[in-house]
């Protein structure tokens, strides 16, 4: 069906698009799924297709519809708390009609503190280091759909996307219609259709019918508290000035986007910075240690000079490139973030994500299995719930002993730490062929023999040098 404005009716393309959503979802009992991200075109997608429900015969069956919002664990806080109670408010109104709306996480192993704390993954970095969105967003939605598939067969997925929102999108749309198809396979999942009800909507009425009947929702929220939490943003290609709402008189941009609080993928976090600009001073200290975190990034004393896999490598200037950050890093990443908690009183880190990162931290040389316990203790006053259960692999005395021995005879303390762990993990396996198998994936680490193997490259140029001549 081919959308169109109509200049007596201005909201004709919303009626056009209930009935078109109407038409594809009594066609068959394949369950939809909608990914809500709290901002204005989930939102308008929302609204319609709750609009949708309540028009529907009175004897139609209702198939399964899932509202499902990312919850990457870093989300700016008062997005954070939006999102999560349209979403509680959402399943409420929507029960009746066998919708449920879920948020979803990334897995524990795989959130932002895990890998930056736990496993010392540099920040995400311009322009092309940018592990985090498919790991906080892109994999936990992937996984939900897949899962959702299995259950069910087939699903559609419906999108929120508009080619008005930008020259990308427009093209993005465009490569991926199939002519007079309303349902187009999903490029990468199999059995997944892609639905785009929303596509020919121009900037200009999305607010204005959003904002329509004072605002507010089918399940019950405030669009004028949305609206207020796009103000002031600079981020669009355009302004779309409705009107004055309520006593503010500030104009919309109509691209504005919610992200993580502590973003590092660029410079400076507009988002944050807006928020903050119109009173969100609470946010003035996560701002803050978002901006040390992109300082230290580079900072050699908080980096390895070797990969998490034990390789070398070497820039082209002759340096020895950064690897993660170092243990003391970490440690110190952690303590910071703790204190952030405790002067904002938010949770910025989840007991779940604590635990991962002590049991990496263990495996990866801590002698003591004390340190993360002791930073929380030192910080919050009181202690894990297991910490109890957690005893140094060696008594202090023993500890510092090795570290003696180990200078003593210039072997790396990292080096012994890490053979004394793997020894502690296969003390219970009678197959000495898993110890020994264990002791040399540590012991042919690039960087144990990284200086011998550069010593013997410049002996074999030399003599190639000498020949030349």
């Amino acid at each position: 069906m081919k959308l169109k404005l109509d200049s007596n009716n201005k909201f004709r393309i919303f009626e056009d698009i209930v009935k078109e959503m109407q038409k594809v979802y009594l066609h068959d009992d394949r369950p939809w799924m909608i990914g809500f991200s709290g901002g204005k075109d989930s939102t308008l997608l929302c609204c319609l297709l709750f609009e949708m429900l309540k028009k529907l015969p009175a004897k139609s069956s209702f198939k399964k519809i899932y509202i499902v919002s990312s919850d990457t664990m870093v989300e700016n806080p008062i997005v954070k708390e939006y999102m999560h109670d349209v979403s509680n408010k959402m399943n409420l109104a929507g029960a009746k009609y066998n919708v449920e709306a879920k948020i979803i996480y990334p897995k524990i192993e795989e959130t932002f503190w895990s890998k930056v704390i736990g496993l010392g993954y540099p920040t995400p970095e311009a322009p092309g280091f940018r592990w985090c969105t498919d790991r906080l967003k892109i994999h936990p939605m992937n996984d939900f759909t897949v899962n959702t598939i299995k259950n069910n067969g087939e699903v559609v997925l419906l999108l929120g996307v508009r080619k008005a929102e930008s020259s990308y999108r427009a093209q993005n749309i465009k490569n991926r219609e199939i002519s007079g198809k309303l349902l187009i396979p999903h490029n990468d999942i199999e059995n997944a259709y892609v639905y785009n009800p929303l596509t020919e909507i121009p900037n200009e009425i999305v607010w204005e019918y959003l904002l329509k009947d004072d605002g507010k929702t089918p399940w019950n929220s405030s669009n004028k508290y949305l609206f207020s939490l796009y103000q002031g943003e600079n981020l669009g290609e355009e302004q779309s000035v409705i009107g004055e709402i309520d006593k503010d008189k500030i104009p919309v941009t109509g691209n504005s986007r919610f992200g993580c609080w502590i973003c590092t993928m660029v410079k400076e976090d507009k988002s944050l910075y807006n928020f903050i600009e119109n009173g969100a001073k609470e946010l003035i200290p996560l701002r803050d240690f978002r901006n040390w975190l992109l300082e230290i990034r580079n900072n050699p004393e908080m980096r390895d000079k070797k990969r998490r896999n034990g390789s070398v490598y070497t820039k082209n200037n002759g340096e020895i490139g950064l690897g993660p950050f170092n243990m003391q890093g970490r440690k110190i990443i952690l303590e910071k973030l703790l204190k952030l908690e405790e002067q904002t009183q938010l949770e910025l880190i989840s007991i779940e994500e604590l635990r991962y990162i002590d049991r990496v931290w263990e495996d990866e040389g801590d002698l003591t299995r004390r340190s993360l316990l002791d930073i929380y203790y030192k910080v919050k006053g009181k202690k894990l719930p297991w910490d109890e259960y957690k005893k140094p692999l060696f008594e202090d005395d023993v500890i510092t002993k090795v570290k003696q021995y180990a200078e003593q005879f210039d072997i790396p303390f990292e080096l012994i730490a890490k053979l004394l762990i793997e020894i502690d993990k296969n003390k219970n396996y009678t197959r000495s062929a898993i110890v020994n198998k264990a002791f040399d994936k540590i012991i042919n680490q690039g960087w144990l023999h990284h200086d011998a193997i550069k010593e013997g490259m410049e002996i074999i140029y030399d003599n190639k040098q000498n020949r030349t001549i």
